[in-house]
């Protein structure tokens, strides 16, 4: 579970510089992993551990109780970015529920996504249930859309662990620690 939070928090999201940071849970993502970690347990999340720049939290979010969520911090010191992954689920339909709700619920709030893939990448269409999660546990399902704003990106996507951990996944990152990370980066070369 860890290790696909860390993969999707790591992922090629980028934002162009801006003004003020991202909020997740109206907590500006600024500062130290140990400031901004604490501000998460004051918003009623529980800290499960921390390893190499990352904390990993469970808390109720977005009407969905029981969330897995990974903050990261980049080796500048910096949070950068938040991952939150809602609760596995073992049928399409549930699993398709909590990502159109998600997925309504950021556009009303950041508007129409920026970018957008919602299909199935296999020879033929599923058409059950069962045929939709055979395709989610084999990668072949991209569901995918980012909103992107001043202050950074938020991607949901459905994303599966193995083939038997379903479940939709939201990273937010923001954009000027983002961008003060890759100026780092290009000033070592």
């Amino acid at each position: 579970m860890k290790k696909i939070l860390l993969m999707m928090m790591m992922a090629g999201l980028s934002a162009a510089a801006q003004t003020g940071h991202l909020t997740f849970k109206g907590v500006p993502i600024d500062g130290t992993l140990n400031e901004f970690v604490g501000k998460l347990k004051q918003k009623g999340f529980t800290q499960l551990g921390k390893e190499q720049g990352m904390a990993i939290l469970e808390g109720d979010f977005a009407s969905f109780k029981g969330c897995t969520v990974a903050v990261y911090e980049h080796e500048s010191g910096l949070v950068n970015r938040v991952g939150v992954m809602f609760p596995e689920r073992d049928t399409w339909s549930l699993l398709y529920n909590d990502y159109s709700k998600l997925k309504e619920m950021l556009t009303q709030k950041y508007g129409k996504p920026s970018e957008e893939t919602e299909e199935f990448q296999s020879y033929s269409t599923p058409r059950d249930d069962n045929s939709r999660m055979h395709e989610v546990r084999m990668d072949r399902c991209k569901y995918i859309c980012d909103f992107t704003t001043e202050e950074g990106v938020i991607e949901l996507r459905i994303a599966h662990n193995s083939v038997t951990s379903c479940f939709v996944v939201l990273v937010y990152v923001d954009a000027e620690n983002e961008s003060k990370v890759q100026s780092s980066a290009i000033d070592d070369l």
